[in-house]
């Protein structure tokens, strides 16, 4: 199913003609990210700064587990709370390492030219917080994304945008006198 979810990705992002690819070295990223470079025939660059967020000793346990186990850190961390949990990353730290990555991609592209970035739900959710300057404690107002699907950031003179969150079809242009 993740295999066919990819492949629709990559047909949708494919009709946008990117400029460059941007993965996390994680498996299922780079298996994303190259059902996108095989349509496109750009290469892949892949920066361990995209991986998903580590969490420590709550990497491999279920959302039961993990409440069972450590549920103060686990309550604290809802509530925003900047933990480590299970004494891995902080979310600030995921954004300090993959944001740079995403500016240094964009700053490479052509004028208008697009970036593609494969990476995971809680990567992309920090680093879109850093790059459109949230504070940290709001950046769970984003939400998730679901598998395959992403979001679309443009810059302004004001600095980066957030245009569409957990999009599955291709963006519609915008119209206005705020650009």
């Amino acid at each position: 199913m993740g295999l066919d979810q990819a492949r629709r990705a990559a047909r949708l992002l494919a009709a946008l003609r990117p400029d460059a690819i941007v993965s996390s070295d994680l498996r299922r990223t780079v298996a994303t990210a190259a059902e996108l470079a095989a349509l496109t025939g750009l290469d892949v660059t892949y920066d361990e700064g995209l991986r998903e967020t580590y969490a420590g000793d709550w990497q491999g346990l279920t959302h039961e587990e993990i409440v069972a186990r450590y549920g103060e850190q686990y309550a604290a961390w809802k509530r925003g709370e900047p933990v480590r949990r299970g004494g891995g990353e902080l979310e600030t730290e995921v954004a300090d390492r993959a944001a740079p990555v995403v500016e240094r991609g964009a700053e490479k592209l052509p004028d208008g030219g697009t970036l593609v970035v494969v990476s995971h739900g809680g990567t992309i959710r920090t680093t879109i917080g850093r790059l459109i300057g949230l504070p940290p404690g709001t950046w769970e107002a984003l939400g998730g994304l679901s598998n395959c699907s992403w979001s679309v950031l443009g810059e302004t003179v004001r600095g980066w945008r957030l245009l569409e969150h957990n999009a599955g079809s291709l963006p519609e242009p915008v119209l206005g006198d705020d650009d």
